[in-house]
């Protein structure tokens, strides 16, 4: 009762904002050979890892949390030129003099002192092992026929947490690239249409290259059950749904 009075006043006061902004978001944790990885889910296509007292922020986006209550970055991932993935106020909250913030050729222009990184480069940082693999369309397009994400506008990241690799898909398609990569522990794959993949296509991807954890995220309102679904023949790919819409 106590609790439905503190709200109530809350909503009544105006300061339900506050409330919010101690949303409380999940976390798994990964054991890796060098300590815990801990994945914060901000939602969307919004990450936060923490690794040996470090923190990486991939695709900040204001829409989906309070930087302001969460902790700085060390170094931020930014996957494309979107909006909903390159939100530069959300970085300037999250900067410090020390970040490094690393983004596709095309985001270089709208953050200051961002270092490219094109498909194929290999990069170490904070003695992370980063590799940034392609991310485009091939099936899905504007109506002007050309594809949502060109290739080679956009990165996804596979990021070495010690002996745990972490991909980081972007907004893509199943593409052929995907079946190169290989020992994923922890994939997470967009499904929403019509920019991304459908259940199948992160299906079909997953099973190229079988990552031990499977996280469907920047789904929208696709039905995550589908994939649980189509994947339940695969046990040796573990399909973990959280809230990623």
């Amino acid at each position: 009762m106590e609790k439905l009075i503190i709200l109530f006043l809350a909503l009544l006061l105006g300061l339900a904002p506050l409330l919010a902004s101690g949303q409380k978001y999940e976390e798994d944790l990964i054991q890796t050979a060098s300590g815990e990885l801990k994945i914060t889910f901000l939602g969307h296509g919004t990450l936060m890892f923490t690794f040996q007292n470090k923190v990486i922020h991939v695709d900040p986006w204001l829409e989906q949390a309070d930087y302001r209550q969460l902790p700085k970055a060390d170094l931020i991932l930014v996957t494309h030129d979107h909006f909903d993935h390159l939100d530069p106020a959300a970085i300037k909250l999250l900067r410090q003099e020390s970040t490094v913030i690393i983004g596709s050729p095309a985001c270089q222009s709208k953050v200051p002192g961002l270092r490219a990184m094109k498909n194929g480069d290999r990069l170490t940082v904070l003695g992370l092992e980063i590799e940034a693999v392609p991310a485009y369309n091939i099936q899905h397009k504007r109506p002007d026929g050309n594809p949502f994400h060109p290739k080679g506008a956009g990165n996804g990241y596979v990021i070495a947490f010690a002996d745990k690799k972490v991909y980081v898909a972007g907004d893509t398609e199943n593409i052929p690239e995907m079946k190169n990569l290989n020992n994923i522990a922890v994939a997470f794959l967009p499904m929403n249409l019509p920019y991304t993949m459908t259940p199948e296509m992160v299906a079909e991807a997953a099973r190229w290259f079988k990552p031990s954890i499977l996280y469907p995220y920047h789904y929208g309102e696709t039905d995550t059950s589908r994939l649980v679904s189509l994947l339940k023949d695969t046990p040796e790919i573990e399909v973990r749904i959280r809230r990623l819409k």
